[in-house]
């Protein structure tokens, strides 16, 4: 269940000391999704950034499918499911920035799309989970990096 609380832990950044961003419930684009609002900061130091507005959008979402799918069925000859359907949620964030002083913020976004086997999450919860678990610590551990890298260009 997505539930995020506040204040929310930042990833480790360059320049910025422990940041803990303080959310607020939104209402999110897509009648299937769940959003909040970075507000503020709750502790650490973030020099530089600016919080939620209408004109500067600072957002996190997430997004279940429209229609959940379901596991099609075996092949009678061949015993094996023809089609496996993919269930698409997608976590959104969304961030304004000025790209030039004077010039009005432009938001920029990071999405992560889990793209789930239909049927898995009843024959094998615990890869799914595995996944999600292995997916979201790389993310953590190399946050710092993965800024540096979207700030300098270099990989």
């Amino acid at each position: 269940m997505w539930n995020p609380t506040s204040p929310v832990t930042g990833g480790l950044q360059t320049g910025f000391t422990t940041p803990a961003w303080t959310i607020t419930l939104d209402t999110a684009p897509d009648n299937n999704g769940k959003q909040h609002a970075c507000s503020g900061l709750a502790s650490g130091t973030a020099a530089g950034v600016t919080f939620h507005s209408i004109a500067s959008p600072f957002t996190t979402t997430f997004v279940r499918p429209k229609v959940l799918r379901t596991l099609g069925a075996v092949d009678p000859v061949t015993g094996v499911v023809r089609s496996i359907p993919h269930n698409d949620w997608q976590h959104i964030t969304r961030k304004g920035a000025v790209p030039l002083l004077g010039q009005a913020p432009v938001t920029s976004t990071i999405k992560t799309i889990f793209s789930i086997a239909a049927g898995t999450d009843l024959a094998n919860p615990a890869e799914i989970r595995g996944l999600t678990s292995f997916h979201i610590g790389v993310q953590n551990q190399q946050s710092a990096g993965i800024g540096d890298s979207l700030v300098s260009g270099v990989f």
